[in-house]
């Protein structure tokens, strides 16, 4: 089975770009994409030439803002949408669907913000985010992907020292909520299998930094440790342009 994921800044945006080609030439099982921007009804119009896979989306109430997508050529047996915490749930970050053998989920989990102005708020969501994966596990395994907005070790990012503790996206509060959901019961598909591999999947749209790739690791795949002796491969396809993200895939046996 194939998986793929990636931040797409907008799916109306992107349609108008490459994206159904992307996603046909891909051939993947299931497609997950974050930060539609997009309300339900938007992102089923965007993508209404997209043939052979079914949709789901969920969206913020804040209309523009964040949003996720899965796209997936099975039926899904089961979808829920959100956490199932009212103030988690405003805006629009996690859905899950189930299937026979596992349960899939996709996540843009909030970013701390200049100034690190929501990092409490931060910790709260990645504390509620790794329980509520707990409950999904009591079920069946679980695959988690998305734009998780941290980079959990130095060599997923280039300037690991200027950026500690002073930028959103690599302080100890989110690093520490990233090891929360691990000892939930996940690893992280390409460090699991590339320990010392050096690559990126987001760039500042600033100071040309994806052009001297000066980049970030912040999208995963954390696939269910009881699945992890069935993970054929974990790619990032630097060279797919259209994002200030890059797609990211998963290759397992299920």
């Amino acid at each position: 089975m194939k998986i793929t994921s990636w931040n797409v800044n907008g799916v109306r945006a992107q349609v108008k770009k490459e994206f159904l080609k992307e996603v046909k030439k891909s051939k993947s099982d299931l497609y997950c994409i974050q930060e539609t921007k997009a309300q339900d009804d938007q992102v089923l119009e965007a993508l209404k030439d997209l043939k052979g896979y079914h949709i789901y989306s969920t969206s913020a109430v804040k209309k523009g803002y964040s949003g996720v997508a899965i796209l997936s050529k099975k039926e899904a047996i089961k979808v829920k949408h959100g956490i199932g915490k009212e103030e988690h749930d405003q805006e629009g970050r996690v859905l899950a669907v189930e299937f026979k053998k596992f349960i899939m989920v996709n996540v843009y989990v909030p970013n701390s913000g200049s100034g690190l102005k929501r990092l409490e708020y931060r910790s709260t969501w990645d504390k509620a985010f790794g329980d509520y994966l707990k409950k999904l596990r009591k079920k069946k395994p679980v695959i988690v992907t998305g734009d998780f907005n941290v980079a959990h070790q130095a060599i997923d990012l280039a300037r690991p020292k200027s950026n500690y503790n002073k930028t959103s996206g690599y302080t100890q509060v989110e690093i520490d909520g990233m090891d929360y959901l691990h000892k939930a019961g996940f690893v992280d598909a390409f460090r699991y299998l590339y320990p010392d591999k050096v690559k990126y999947t987001f760039w500042s749209i600033r100071f040309g930094a994806r052009a001297k790739n000066v980049g970030w690791r912040i999208d995963f795949f954390l696939v269910d440790k009881r699945l992890k002796e069935n993970i054929k491969d974990s790619t990032i396809d630097n060279d797919i342009m259209g994002s200030d993200h890059c797609p990211l895939n998963l290759l397992i046996d299920l």
